[in-house]
């Protein structure tokens, strides 16, 4: 697979929780922060999102808002209006006058993901992912969003299943958009699979992780020299080359240690090591644990697949 396929298979992305968010005249709400990515889908009218100390950020009819990792933020009517605290609810959630139809309407929640590399691969995405009705409108994605909002006011059979199904696909569709469509520079796996070079890079480590990759190795497939090609990887993706390898390394080791289905000799070998004395103890020097323990830790915890 391809590097963004390879990490959202990793994360086992599921829309935990969608539901219907109204308002109606003024009104704002304030969340804390918590670990998992959340969404918007604006079906109709308007509202302002603030993400910590940014500037309040408009979204409007056919707008997506996708956070990778969801800081402490508000919503509300318009700017300035007065923000109470509000706690993250399954149901549906109607903000200000209770009486008459919604200013505002939209769907929102959350995602569900892998929570053992969730912190490692979402430090790979930017904070935030905000695509305007006006850039998706006759694409693929504003396609999605126009089947996501037909569902979500109809009432047919399945409703619920192909709501979840349609928001999976959304959210793979905004990581791509942001591949092709966005001009900001983030640093992280999306900006470098924007730079043809970088890309060429990550696809190789990707499809041969057992390669015993050097610097020059990745600079030669980049065509560019040693310490030009170190100093762009480290901008484009915000880490040395040698590091995100080995992140994607221990990535692809958790996920095997959970399964319980490989020996440490074959994990070692299927990622790269040279021995499972050598896995054992990179594993260990950068989680702290061995895997053994890593592993018994998360199988006594009953930590299902996807938490």
């Amino acid at each position: 697979m391809d590097p963004l396929s390879d990490i959202v298979a990793l994360l086992r992305p599921t829309a935990a929780i969608a539901k219907p968010i109204s308002g109606r005249g003024q009104w704002g709400v304030r969340y804390g922060s918590y670990d998992a990515p959340g969404f918007t889908v604006v079906l109709t009218g308007e509202a302002w999102v603030t993400l910590g100390d940014r500037k309040p950020l408009r979204i409007a009819e056919g707008d997506f808002l996708l956070l990778p990792t969801t800081p402490a933020f508000s919503l509300c009517s318009e700017p300035g209006v007065a923000c109470i605290p509000a706690e993250p609810l399954a149901e549906a959630v109607r903000h200000g006058e209770q009486q008459g139809e919604p200013d505002f309407a939209a769907l929102g929640g959350s995602f569900s993901i892998e929570s053992v590399n969730a912190p490692l691969l979402l430090a790979l995405l930017p904070d935030a992912i905000h695509i305007p009705a006006s850039a998706g409108r006759g694409t693929r994605f504003g396609r999605v969003i126009e089947l996501l909002s037909e569902e979500c006011v109809a009432d047919y059979p399945g409703k619920e299943l192909i709501i979840q199904r349609l928001l999976e696909t959304l959210l793979v569709e905004a990581l791509r958009w942001d591949i092709i469509g966005n001009t900001a520079v983030s640093a992280g796996l999306l900006n470098g699979l924007r730079d043809p070079a970088m890309a060429r890079v990550l696809r190789a480590i990707h499809q041969d992780v057992r390669a015993r990759w050097t610097v020059a190795d990745l600079a030669g497939i980049a065509g560019m020299s040693r310490s030009g090609f170190a100093a762009r990887f480290n901008e484009v993706m915000g880490c040395a080359p040698i590091e995100y390898l080995a992140r994607w390394r221990i990535a692809l080791a958790k996920q095997a240690l959970l399964s319980g289905a490989k020996s440490l000799d074959r994990i070692a070998d299927e990622i790269g090591y040279e021995s499972a004395s050598a896995f054992s103890t990179a594993f260990s020097k950068r989680l702290g644990c061995a895997p053994g323990r890593f592993a018994r830790r998360h199988s006594s915890a009953g930590m299902p697949a996807n938490s």
